[in-house]
């Protein structure tokens, strides 16, 4: 059977075939992208490819499957057509026909600019989206990578904007070298950086807002500077201190919480062999393999999960296995 034979219709909510969903990735030219991305299986068209953004419903950026029978779909045409098949009773009631994350690698070959999100209500008031709360896996750090997160102490707007109109902004900013298995959680207001040498995977909540505050003076090919945003950052700034490192369990075949909030849930599962899984169907899950292989065994059907892909389980899917050797993140809301 082929995707143009199935019916997608906005009122059709029956005959859903559920499989795990993988998709095609969306690649992101950055000026501060690398070649580091093709280690995690992507075909880049371009030296500069910042980030890949594995699943998506963010504008005009939408995910399309890549596998079975609704391949060639678009994540917002299917479930607009089975909301709750796709993304579960909770998240449906919750979020109506809306993905509400965004997952992504990135590959910073140089830093990114220094940067903050605004949180729900500011990013609803402003831009009529969601805020941007998210967290980090660390895959891969040159000797010395390190990121920017948080301030080193209490701090001001005061104090902030005389260090930006000084060039000095990154003195009065938190440091963290790191390491593979790194794992940090970034809320909204927090003023934060990757640097470059890293590679990583991202999970936040669905919203491409950013406010940009300084991007180490920096110009493109044709000389000129990216475009900061530090007047609508002031009111979205949180200038307390936070702790924004994660430590975490890493017991084998167990589901090791590393991420709990409002926005969603992150587990660390070092499987070696298999680990049944089941659901309640309230949320998809998806799942990241950031080392190995693993199989993924839904009624009876094996579906292989590699290195640097992604699947969206759908939560009409309640009852699967993982099986093989590899590192993988667990998510849902």
């Amino acid at each position: 059977m082929d995707s143009k034979d199935i019916n997608i219709s906005p009122t059709k909510t029956t005959n859903f075939i559920a499989y795990p969903l993988q998709f095609t990735p969306i690649l992101k030219d950055r000026i501060w992208g690398g070649k580091k991305l093709a280690t995690l299986g992507k075909q880049l068209p371009s030296d500069t490819i910042g980030e890949s953004w594995e699943i998506a419903m963010v504008g005009d950026d939408l995910s399309y499957i890549s596998n079975g029978v609704y391949a060639n779909l678009d994540i917002e045409k299917l479930i607009t057509a089975f909301p709750e098949e796709i993304l579960g009773t909770k998240i449906y009631e919750t979020y109506g026909k809306q993905f509400p994350l965004l997952f992504k690698f990135l590959d910073a070959k140089t830093d990114l600019s220094i940067q903050l999100h605004p949180n729900d209500v500011l990013a609803k008031k402003r831009h009529n989206t969601f805020g941007k709360t998210e967290m980090w896996y660390i895959m891969q750090a040159d000797e010395g990578a390190r990121i920017i997160l948080g301030f080193k102490e209490n701090s001001s707007a005061e104090e902030y904007l005389l260090h930006l109109d000084n060039k000095t902004l990154p003195t009065i900013l938190k440091e963290y070298r790191v390491k593979a298995g790194d794992v940090f959680f970034i809320e909204t207001g927090t003023i934060h950086a990757i640097g470059g040498g890293i590679v990583l995977a991202e999970i936040q909540q669905t919203s491409d807002i950013t406010y940009r505050v300084y991007d180490w003076d920096r110009v493109d090919e044709s000389g000129n500077q990216r475009e900061l945003h530090v007047d609508m950052a002031l009111e979205a700034i949180n200038y307390k201190v936070k702790q924004t490192k994660i430590d975490y369990s890493k017991d084998t075949n167990e589901a090791n919480l590393l991420v709990k909030s409002p926005f969603f849930v992150t587990n660390y599962i070092p499987l070696q062999g298999t680990k049944e899984i089941i659901t309640d169907g309230s949320c998809f899950r998806v799942y990241i393999c950031t080392s190995g292989t693993c199989d993924i065994i839904a009624d009876g059907l094996v579906y292989t999960l590699k290195m640097g892909e992604t699947v969206l389980m759908p939560a009409i899917i309640r009852e699967f296995d993982l099986k093989g050797n590899a590192e993988i993140l667990e998510v849902y809301i």
